[in-house]
This record gives C-alpha cells, sequence and structure tokens, in this order.
C-alpha cells in the first residue's frame, strides 16, 4: 500500500493513499472483511490501523479523533452488514454534525448483478438520510476522485458524515492520483439581516442567547463570550447538546433547557429577544401542547443549516456560519448597561460525611473535587445528565462531548477516539446501561493504551426509561432492570484497569487510583459504582 506520488499512472490504492496522508486521515477505524482486504495490502508505515470489534465502535471512536482533531476521520466498514451495524452511531455523527469519511467494502463489479454473499444492493441508499453524501463510484478509475469529493464535503459546514462503496477489485486498477483542494468554507449573514438584529438587541430589555452545540464545533466561543458580555444577556445552552459552547461558571450561564415544549417556553419566557446560536432550539422528547416560546417572546436563529432554518416553528433566521456573523453583529450593538440577569444558584455540595450510601450527586462532587479542570469530559448516563450538568461544570471550549441525539453505546467509544487524538486524559462518565451498547471499546482502549478513566454509574438498569414511563403514568415499565452485571471483572477481561467502590467512606480513593493519580502515560481504566438513591425527575432541572 504505498503510494506513487506524482506519477501519471498508478492504481486506485495508491491514489486514496495519497490522498488519505494529504488530508491528514491516516488513522484507519475500522472493522474488516473480506471485501476491504485489498484496501490494506502492504499497509503504510505511516498509517496507523484502530481496531473496533462490533462496527458501531468504530464509528463512535472515529467521531471521538474527529473531534479532538478537528479534521474529518475515516472509517473502514464491512459492506452491507457492517454498515448496518454501524448505523445507529452514523445517525449520532449526523445530527452531531462530525465530519466522517466512510467507506464499506463492495463485492467484485463482476457479481454484483449475481446478488453475491456479502454484497449490498443499492449501497448508497443504505445510509441514507443519515450522511451527507453517498456514492458508489460508476467506475474503478473514479474512486480517487469520489472520495476527494466526498472529504470536502463533509468538512463543509455543516460538517457531518459521508459514504463511499467500494468494489472489492477496484483497489488494483488504474486510476490517476488526486490533488486535494481548498475549500474555505466559512460564510455570513446578509448585512441588512445582522443591522436589524443589532437593532433589536439593542432596542430590547432582556436579551438572552441560547448556545447549541455549533459554536463548539465552528470554534466560536470567544465571539459567543464577547456578544453576551456586550449586550449583558442571560445565556443557556439547547436541551440536549451533544456539546458546550459557553463557559459554566461565567455569571452570565443561566443553566440547560429542557426537551420539553412547556418547560422550555417557561425558561425563555422572561426574555423579549432570544438569539439562538448554532442551534434549532427546539429540541423536544416529550410530547407537550404548549407553543414553542411565550407570547412576547421573539426569537433570531444563526446557523449554517438552511435545513435547519427551514423546518424552525417560529422565529426569523438567518444562515451564515458563526464567527464572522458574531464578530460583525458584536460591532453593531452597543454596549449595554441593562442590569445583568442574576446568577443560576448552585446545589448545596454533597459530602461522604453527611452519607451512607453512594448517589450519583455525591460521586459527582467528589470527581468534580479532584477534576484537573483542563480535562475532557465525555457523558452518557442519561438518568443522571441533570445532575451531572448541576454539579460538574464545563469552562472550556471543546471540554465536554456527549450525543446530543439519543443513540446509546456512543460515549464509551467517542471517549477512546478522543483520548487518541491527542493522547491526553480523557474522563468519561457512564450509565450502567449505556456502558453495555459499545463495551468493546474497552479492548481497543487497552491494546492503544487509550487515556481514559471510565466512570460506570450503577443503578441496575435504564433509569432515563423508568423516568420517562413514570412520566406518562407507567409505574414499572418492562425491560429496564439489568442488574448483575460486574463491570471490573468485565473490564479485566479486556485487558483495562479496574476497580469497584459502592462504599461512601471507600469513594475518594477509588477516584484517585481512577482519575487523579494517572497521568496520560497509564492507559485506561475503568471505575465500577454501585449507587443508590432516586432516579431524578427527569427534565426537571434544579432551579436557577
Amino acid at each position: 500500500m504505498t503510494t506513487t506520488d506524482g506519477a501519471k499512472d498508478g492504481t486506485v490504492l495508491e491514489a486514496v493513499v495519497g490522498l488519505l496522508r494529504a488530508t491528514g486521515m491516516t488513522t484507519v477505524f475500522g472493522n474488516p472483511g473480506s471485501t476491504e482486504l485489498s484496501m490494506f495490502r502492504d499497509f503504510p508505515d505511516d498509517f496507523r490501523y484502530v481496531l473496533g470489534l462490533q462496527e458501531a465502535t468504530a464509528v463512535g471512536m472515529a467521531a471521538g479523533h474527529s473531534l479532538g482533531t478537528g479534521h474529518a476521520a475515516f472509517v473502514s466498514l464491512h459492506s452491507a452488514g457492517g454498515v448496518g451495524n454501524a448505523l445507529g452511531a452514523v445517525f449520532n455523527a449526523y445530527r452531531d454534525r462530525v465530519p466522517l469519511v466512510i467507506v464499506a467494502g463492495q463485492q467484485a463489479r463482476s457479481l454484483i448483478q449475481l446478488r453475491p454473499f456479502l454484497g449490498a444492493d443499492e449501497p448508497a441508499q443504505f445510509p441514507r438520510p443519515y450522511v451527507k453524501f453517498a456514492r458508489q463510484p460508476e467506475r474503478a478509475e473514479d474512486v480517487p476522485a469520489v472520495l476527494a469529493e466526498a472529504h470536502r464535503v463533509a468538512m463543509t459546514h455543516p460538517r457531518g458524515p459521508v459514504f463511499v462503496s467500494v468494489p472489492e477489485d477496484d483497489w488494483n486498477r488504474a486510476a490517476q492520483p488526486v490533488e486535494p483542494r481548498a475549500v474555505h468554507a466559512d460564510f455570513t449573514a446578509n448585512p441588512d439581516a445582522l443591522a436589524t438584529l443589532a437593532a433589536r438587541l439593542d432596542a430590547c430589555a432582556r436579551p438572552a442567547l441560547v448556545v447549541g452545540p455549533g459554536v463548539d464545533d465552528e470554534a466560536a466561543l470567544p465571539e459567543a463570550l464577547a456578544l453576551a458580555e456586550r449586550i449583558r444577556a442571560g445565556v443557556w445552552i439547547r436541551p440536549l447538546s451533544g456539546r458546550s459552547g459557553f463557559p459554566e461558571s461565567h455569571p452570565l450561564f443561566q443553566g440547560f433547557l429542557p426537551p420539553v415544549a412547556g418547560q422550555l417556553a417557561g425558561r425563555l419566557e422572561p426574555y423579549d429577544v432570544v438569539v439562538a446560536l448554532g442551534t434549532p432550539v427546539f429540541t423536544y422528547h416529550v410530547a407537550d401542547d404548549s407553543p414553542p416560546l411565550a407570547p412576547g417572546t421573539e426569537l433570531f436563529h444563526l446557523d449554517c443549516d438552511p435545513a435547519q432554518a427551514a423546518y424552525l416553528p417560529t422565529g426569523t433566521s438567518l444562515v451564515t456560519t458563526l464567527r464572522p456573523a458574531l464578530t460583525q453583529l458584536a460591532s453593531l450593538v452597543g454596549e449595554s448597561d441593562r442590569e445583568p440577569p442574576p446568577p443560576r444558584v448552585r446545589p448545596t455540595p454533597v459530602t461522604v460525611a453527611g452519607s451512607d450510601h453512594l448517589t450519583p450527586e455525591l460521586v459527582l462532587d467528589e470527581l468534580h473535587r479532584r477534576l484537573p479542570r483542563d480535562r475532557v469530559l465525555v457523558e452518557e448516563a442519561p438518568s443522571h445528565r441533570d445532575t451531572f450538568h448541576a454539579r460538574v461544570p464545563v469552562d472550556r471550549s471543546g471540554g465536554f462531548l456527549t450525543t446530543g441525539s439519543g443513540a446509546l453505546g456512543w460515549g464509551l467509544p467517542l471517549a477512546v477516539g478522543r483520548a487518541l487524538a491527542d493522547h491526553r486524559r480523557v474522563v468519561c462518565v457512564l450509565g450502567d446501561g449505556s456502558a453495555m451498547y459499545s463495551v468493546q471499546a474497552l479492548w481497543t482502549a487497552a491494546r492503544h493504551r487509550a487515556p481514559v478513566s471510565f466512570i460506570v454509574l450503577d443503578n441496575g438498569g435504564y433509569g432515563a426509561v423508568r423516568a420517562l414511563g413514570r412520566r406518562i403514568g407507567i409505574d414499572s415499565a418492562p425491560g429496564t432492570d439489568i442488574g448483575g452485571i460486574e463491570f471490573a471483572g468485565l473490564a479485566a477481561s479486556l485487558g483495562c484497569a479496574a476497580d469497584y467502590a459502592d462504599r461512601p467512606d471507600d469513594l475518594g480513593k477509588a477516584l484517585d487510583r481512577a482519575v487523579t493519580q494517572l497521568d496520560d502515560e497509564a492507559g485506561p481504566h475503568l471505575l465500577h459504582l454501585k449507587v443508590a438513591g432516586t432516579e431524578g425527575t427527569l427534565y426537571e432541572p434544579w432551579a436557577r
């Protein structure tokens, strides 16, 4: 698998390797099969193959790597079955705007008409609508150019996954190398629309910003922070956001919006002008007949996705990338002397001395006390998400990752891929149910000595589903109990160091061993914590 850069004639494989090297996609995440073997002939010494033991795990790790590097990551899937296994994670990557270049093997072109074993019927249709681009090239010699186009699409706002199906006999066919092209994808809103928004912000009494994952994705936190401080706006984070986007210890930060229409409208009712940044705002999880906003609240929406602008139920949308628009907007508004909103009230910390059993509140307070502030946090504990947000504030761009889409099994491999991006320790807080969707990623973490500290909050089942069931009058939902899993033993069998605690007196030392005392060279460590107490009232966050 060596490249012949500059040659007029070479193979598809050589041209693709040159393209991957030129675009920085030299880490390959995948799970190989027969239809991909020709792609890996003479695998280059400067490439790295990261094996996932299930295809969704490979996609999740690639997504974490992409979010860590800021560039597209390359994923190799095995034919139709592998794409099917991966689709839940592809859905997350699409909704969370993670740029991935996904290549799936296909049977030989000479066999496709015969519906062969492992062959994919209509392969370009299979992953839709959760990819931005999907092709099986018409000719083998088109594979490098199609992959180059797919990469450009993946990296153009709104970013996301792309898909290319490649028949296995294409790799040795003749093809010319493809030079990568630069695409500068930032664009800004209509100047008159920005001027109108600036005038409304100057004239309003109580402005608010709603920050979405687009702020983090587009590295627009400095601009969003400058605007918030200039107009003294209260700042909220959208419901179920997959990223942070504003320092949660800042006095203007008000909290996290709930995914229920009436509750969301109630949080925003005190404001007369709301500006949403990189988010659709109205991300709901529970049906509610309430209107999206209270009367008297006017919405402006800034985002790079015209489709998102089209489906919002209310407000004025400005289709734009955020950094140039926010820079221009800050220059148009005057510096306000309005009274800022009061800072949110933080919950009272829980201490070991006052506890007779482990609770999520105690665990997260103790974790926060020990957590270095430069750590990246990954969370997939839906039962405890409100508690996590209340007790573990995130203050840096890129410092928090989760799924904003809801397909479980994302967090564990996401943390592994994120740690492999720069080999700095990541702390991943998981529910027991979430962890079992993608526990195979512990094997990969151990093999690559990925510096991840996994904290498993074990409440014996799908607590978020139980809470939602109670909300609609189902006191005992079937299929929500999954107790009896020995996570420490399971992790050890996969090569990952592990520990267990179920008493408050043991918690501090266990967290020190799992988080505080580990450097970036120590490899992964899993801490299994048996937590008791209520599962909370989902979507009823603590009051500000």
